[in-house]
């Protein structure tokens, strides 16, 4: 008589790393994530005003983007050197070459995409977004979206879209594809 192999779902990777767009959920699609795996949550925005006792926007004021986003790599790269956490990154982390090697080589990098105007429905009551404090903030996200959307999918292990979704059900397509399982086929409705 032969054993069967153990049918266990494979464990999840050792580190998760949630790349996108402001307003695709990072932040809250991390923290449910991270509590469903039982892993910790780290967020390299709220590490950044935790070490520099300031928010981002003060931070953008006083040293511009340049100074924030070298604040932002040495978090990355100190984030990303630990094990077995789940990590929400800020929408421009991935401008650095070497933000996206890290992310892809340390963890399994997911991008939350979502569109322009579901970026545009999240953030509008939002004043802590510098890059959205203008005139235009649709023109300047389309500008974001058609510079970073390439670099996310370049860091990214896979895509999930947030688009008009809940939370849980990211949340369990995240866990189904860590899984190997795929995602899930929708089903259809019959006409009667």
């Amino acid at each position: 008589m032969t054993e069967k192999p153990n049918q266990q779902p494979p464990p999840p990777p050792r580190n998760i790393f949630l790349v996108g767009p402001m307003g695709a959920g990072k932040s809250t699609i991390g923290r449910r994530l991270a509590q469903a795996l039982g892993l910790p949550f780290l967020d390299s925005d709220r590490e950044i005003e935790e070490r520099t006792g300031a928010d981002i926007p003060l931070i953008f004021d006083l040293e511009g983007e340049e100074g924030f986003r070298k604040r932002e790599k040495a978090v990355i790269d100190e984030l990303t050197s630990r094990e077995g956490v789940v990590l929400a990154t800020g929408g421009g982390a991935i401008l650095d070459p070497d933000n996206r090697k890290a992310l892809h080589e340390r963890g399994k990098v997911i991008y939350l995409h979502a569109t322009v105007d579901q970026q545009l429905a999240r953030t509008s009551r939002d004043s802590n977004r510098p890059l959205l404090q203008t005139e235009d903030p649709e023109a300047k996200l389309r500008e974001l979206f058609a510079v970073r959307d390439p670099l996310y999918r370049e860091a990214a292990h896979m895509v999930i879209h947030t688009n008009g979704r809940t939370v849980p059900s990211v949340v369990n397509e995240i866990r189904r594809r860590l899984q190997g399982k795929g995602r899930r086929k929708r089903r259809r409705r019959r006409k009667r």
